[in-house]
Order: structure tokens, then sequence, then C-alpha cells
């Protein structure tokens, strides 16, 4: 059966105004993460992204550490993150949530999951995208990814901490708002491995550093 490696991007820029680029140890975490598939002699059928620059910096930091130079990164927007500031909008009728993030850290989390709950719940009015919606385009891109994968064959998809959690929380059929701590306790460049048959899929592994659980490398296991 095929076998899909779901990651999610390296540490980017939190409580930046522009969250969405590779922070050094991002980069980093993406290398390491290359050099521990190509120590696996893991090749890659398909390497999939979405179109957010951290998503396509950490596709990239993954070949350079598997000295990969061949394999084409294809974009796919279904991989996207949610929009994290339209939630945070609707929820509490300010913007900027960067400030909020910098000001208080704690409050600013409590906040977001609440944003999140209600998002998850149908409860946010005047959003350009449904919790419902998210999930089906989460979906999409997910089979797009694996679309012609031989039995033999792996696909890489590089992706966000949301993503993972709606497609997770679809996968082994739990509770919606379960993806809301699905998605806080992922990792940067963790990863999981994703069974694919042609009838059913079945998680594997579940939030991996092997990559960062080394001598050394403690101050790059992140969240953010």
């Amino acid at each position: 059966m095929a076998k899909l490696f779901i990651v999610r991007h390296g540490q980017a820029a939190f409580g930046q105004a522009n969250y969405d680029q590779l922070s050094n140890v991002g980069w980093q975490q993406a290398r390491w993460l290359g050099e521990y598939f190509a120590e696996r002699e893991l090749t890659f059928h398909r390497v999939v992204a979405g179109d957010l620059q951290r998503q396509q910096d950490t596709a990239k930091g993954v070949l350079e550490g598997m000295a990969d130079t061949n394999s084409p990164i294809v974009t796919h927007a279904g991989l996207n993150e949610y929009d994290g500031e339209m939630m945070y909008q609707a929820f509490t009728g300010q913007s900027n949530q960067h400030l909020h993030q910098k000001r208080d850290f704690k409050d600013y989390w409590r906040t977001f999951r609440s944003a999140y709950e209600a998002w998850i719940d149908d409860e946010l009015t005047d959003i350009t995208e449904t919790w419902g919606d998210f999930g089906s385009r989460v979906e999409e891109a997910i089979a797009h990814a694996c679309e012609g994968a031989g039995r033999e064959d792996a696909v890489l998809v590089v992706t966000s901490g949301g993503v993972i959690g709606s497609a997770l929380t679809a996968l082994v059929e739990g509770p919606q708002r379960g993806a809301i701590n699905f998605n806080f306790q992922f990792r940067n460049t963790g990863f999981c491995e994703v069974i694919m048959g042609r009838s059913a899929r079945r998680l594997l592994s579940f939030n991996n550093v092997p990559h960062l659980d080394r001598a050394g490398r403690r101050h790059a296991l992140t969240h953010v």
C-alpha cells in the first residue's frame, strides 16, 4: 500500500505581522527532516505543498536535506492553513491578532481556542470559509496528492497544523473539536504516516520528530 507522509511546516514568525515565513530554526528543522528521510532511503513519488511561503520553503528545505535536486514541488492551495485572522476578527470584532500575541501570549491562546471552537460549531458570521468547507478542500487536496500512487510509493505532503488536525479527525472519525488538540500539539516539521489503501486509510504514526530528538537539537523542538 502507498504511504503518505504529512509534514507540518517549520517554525514560522509567530507574533510578527508577517507570520508566513520560516525562522532560521524553521529552515534547519526542514533540512534535518530531509536528512532523516535520506537516512531511511526514502524517495517520494510526489511532493505536494500548499502555496503559503512557510509550506513551500519547508518542502524546499526537506528536499535540500535529501540532496534531491530533481523532484518538483507540486502546489495545491487546498493544503493552505485556515485564515486565523478571519476567525479571530469574527470572534472578537478586533484585528491585528499579532499585537494580542505580543501583549499577552496566554490570553491570546485562550481567546483563539474559543474562536476555533466557535468556528467548528458554526457560530461565527461574516467569514470567508466554514469549517465544513475547510474540511472538504483538505480532503480533496490529500486525495489529489495521492492520485496515481502505487503500492510501494511514498507521497510527501507539506502543510500546516490546522490542515493536519482536520485530516486526522476525519481519518479517526473523532469528534470535530478534537481537531484543535491534533493541531495545537503538532510540532514543527513533525510528521505522521498514513497507509493509503484503495478503500481505506490507516494512521500508522503521529507527530514524529526523530530528526529533532538528537543531541544538540532540543532547541529545535517547537510548536509555532
